[in-house]
């Protein structure tokens, strides 16, 4: 499953690289996140809870962060285990573009899910990881304009 989209994002393109560095940030915005922790300057363990219609699943596992131009672009894969329900692994490729005084965050992602979650059937599985990505993505609009607020 293949994704896109873009969010418009009231901050210089610096900040917003800042926050996608930030595990702290990530955590507030990763729905279902449960912790995050910087392992090394690209990698960082994290344990997320997903529900998928009836099942849900906590995932323990990497995200890892290549292909990287700061402050400009980078690829965010993860790859987690789900115990019973499956695993799921997937990756976002992120481009912040300058524009004005604002940086349009675009995003292209893909997630496989395997197991029990891959038996639910691909239009859910879908709709849900889109509804995931496209929450992450607002949730951290937000949370970085919140934080050019807070000053």
């Amino acid at each position: 499953m293949d994704f896109t989209g873009e969010e418009r994002i009231a901050a210089p393109r610096d900040v917003v690289w800042a926050a996608l560095n930030d595990p702290e940030i990530m955590r507030g915005c990763i729905p279902g996140c449960q912790s995050i922790e910087r392992l090394s300057p690209d990698t960082f363990e994290a344990t997320i809870k997903v529900k998928f219609s009836l099942l849900s699943a906590t995932f323990h596992g990497l995200l890892t962060l290549s292909n990287v131009d700061a402050p400009k672009s980078y690829t965010l894969s993860a790859e987690g285990k789900g115990g019973l329900a499956g695993f799921a692994k997937g990756s976002a490729d992120i481009v912040l573009e300058e524009n004005g005084a604002e940086t349009i965050l675009h995003y292209r992602a893909k997630a496989e899910l395997g197991g029990k979650l891959a038996q639910f059937g691909a239009r859910l599985l879908d709709s849900t990881s889109q509804r995931l990505a496209e929450r992450f993505f607002s949730d951290f609009n937000a949370a970085v304009v919140a934080k050019i607020a807070a000053g």
